[in-house]
């Protein structure tokens, strides 16, 4: 198994955190947060596997192209990056010394972290999930 970082869905990642669409969730989250199956599907049969794998921040090269389990390390709802997502795929690429991935996670995960409300701090933009 070779798992390695999307250098693709990195930079969408960041991009959609500069233009502050990301929702500053808690850890915990990521469990209700996370797109179901059928909306993945969905998501697929819309808009492709290409942009499916672009908010995956890895993918297995050793499973085929047009399988869901190739896709690694999901940061988002296909709508906005969650916190909560950054932080579990940190956390997993740590705990699997999956370096590349857990350091761009840390990365994002900064990113997000500096747009968390404090004095005079703008609010990310929440992206409705309906």
């Amino acid at each position: 198994m070779t798992i390695r970082l999307k250098q693709s869905a990195f930079e969408n990642a960041k991009q959609l955190i500069r233009e502050r669409c990301c929702v500053p969730d808690a850890r915990e989250d990521w469990h209700d947060h996370k797109p179901a199956r059928t909306a993945e599907n969905r998501f697929i049969e819309e808009h492709g596997w290409a942009a499916f794998g672009k908010w995956h921040l890895a993918e297995d090269d050793e499973i085929a192209e047009h399988n869901k389990k190739r896709y690694k390390f999901p940061f988002g709802d296909f709508k906005a990056v969650h916190r909560c997502a950054v932080l579990a795929a940190e956390s997993r690429a740590g705990q699997y010394e999956y370096t590349e991935i857990e350091l761009a996670a840390a990365h994002l995960h900064g990113m997000l972290d500096e747009l968390l409300p404090g004095p005079g701090a703008e609010e990310p933009r929440r992206v409705s999930s309906s």
